[in-house]
């Protein structure tokens, strides 16, 4: 398979331009997909248990709270279009559930030992995905962290489910 390169280096072609989003596609924006509503799940599943079902009035500040409430207010005056979901974690961008898991760590840390790292991790990604979700073409080590993130957070949802915390998508 040919290298794809950024369609910017180059004089306009559009062929090239879908090759790049194609490309990107295939081998990163699914992986930032996953990544992001499986750190939803783990979210609400550890909070779940930990706090309880009805974990995100304690464990979201304010400001979070105003911000959903907006969101969910300029959906509902365009009901044509999809809504993200009903539970309020659907609302947010992936930096605001890397704040979430850094206010709430201390419930994290039982279940995640290593919910710092984790932290760390989900930061050095939030700059790619913004890039990428924006249609920019990331250079390889970006796409790399990606990758990485993807693979360890698969792996941290198979041990979640050996320390039997229930696995559950919030609704």
């Amino acid at each position: 398979m040919p290298v794809v390169r950024d369609f910017r280096n180059y004089p306009y072609s559009q062929p090239r331009i879908e090759r790049c989003g194609r490309y990107l596609g295939r081998s990163s924006y699914w992986k930032l997909y996953a990544i992001e509503n499986i750190l939803r799940v783990v979210i609400h599943s550890v909070l779940s248990v930990q706090i309880g079902p009805a974990w995100w009035d304690s464990a979201v500040t304010p400001r979070t709270m105003r911000g959903v409430n907006e969101t969910r207010r300029r959906y509902a005056t365009h009901p044509h279009h999809t809504a993200p979901g009903n539970h309020d974690i659907h609302y947010i961008y992936l930096s605001t559930l890397n704040n979430i898991i850094r206010a709430n760590s201390n419930f994290f840390l039982p279940i995640i030992p290593e919910i710092d790292q984790w932290i760390v991790r989900i930061e050095g990604i939030l700059i790619p995905r913004n890039l990428i979700g924006h249609m920019n073409f990331p250079h390889t080590a970006d796409r790399q962290r990606i990758d990485d993130l993807h693979r360890e957070i698969s792996a941290l949802l198979l041990r979640l489910n050996q320390k039997n915390v229930a696995i559950q998508v919030p609704r």
